[in-house]
């Protein structure tokens, strides 16, 4: 069974899928209303899928349930981290991508996409996907259980390229610890198009109209 989700076609018969993972305590609907200003009518046929994370306690909102691909612990994000959470929201992510071979698009023709926690798994699922994805989004995120990825890293995803967008005045996901995660990627040899903005945990105009260009490039 895959993740409940919400979807979006942007015409009949998709060809590429843009599978795209929200944040802590939010759900498939967040992202999805940005659907028109980010797809270019020249793109081929895509479909969205913007699924809802199991609810779960999360720590550091004081054991209260609510939509999560893993647990928090602590701010600084690397203490005690939820190894087996991260790991089995993977799999979850994996089983989505399973089901859009199943509807007839490939993983080259699949993008990655998340925010914030949503934007950890897309990255820790990316890396380690074993066959070619056309591309991963990370927005406002970080590099979870980052000590592993090049053990179990695909080389089926050495060359996917990466977009990463980060507020400057991030207070959740500070930009240090974006940057750090990027050069650990950089320093495995992948391409992280890397983008800052004035902005704290959020996404902005510009940014959307940056990866609109970024995706084009990728859906052309």
């Amino acid at each position: 069974m895959t993740l409940p989700a919400v979807e979006h076609e942007t015409a009949a018969h998709p060809t590429h899928s843009i599978i795209w993972l929200h944040g802590l305590g939010a759900d498939g609907h967040d992202f999805a209303p940005i659907v028109p200003e980010l797809v270019d009518p020249a793109w081929p046929a895509l479909r969205f899928v913007f699924p809802h994370a199991p609810v779960r306690p999360v720590t550091i909102n004081n054991g209260m349930s609510m939509r999560a691909w893993y647990d928090i612990t602590g701010f600084d994000l690397t203490s005690r981290q939820d190894e087996a959470g991260i790991r089995a929201s993977i799999a979850e992510t994996e089983a989505l991508i399973a089901r859009e071979h199943e509807r007839g698009v490939p993983s080259e023709r699949i993008i990655l996409a998340g925010f914030s926690q949503g934007g950890a798994i897309a990255l820790s699922a990316g890396v380690r996907h074993a066959q070619k994805l056309a591309g991963i989004v990370a927005l406002s995120t970080y590099l979870p259980i980052s000590a592993t990825v090049a053990g179990e890293r695909h080389a089926a995803n050495a060359a996917t390229p990466i977009f990463w967008g980060h507020g400057t005045a991030d207070p959740v996901v500070v930009l240090q610890r974006g940057s750090d995660s990027r050069n650990a990627l950089q320093a495995l040899g992948y391409t992280v198009d890397w983008h800052t903005y004035p902005m704290a945990h959020a996404v902005c105009a510009e940014e959307i109209g940056d990866l609109r260009h970024w995706l084009g490039q990728r859906l052309a």
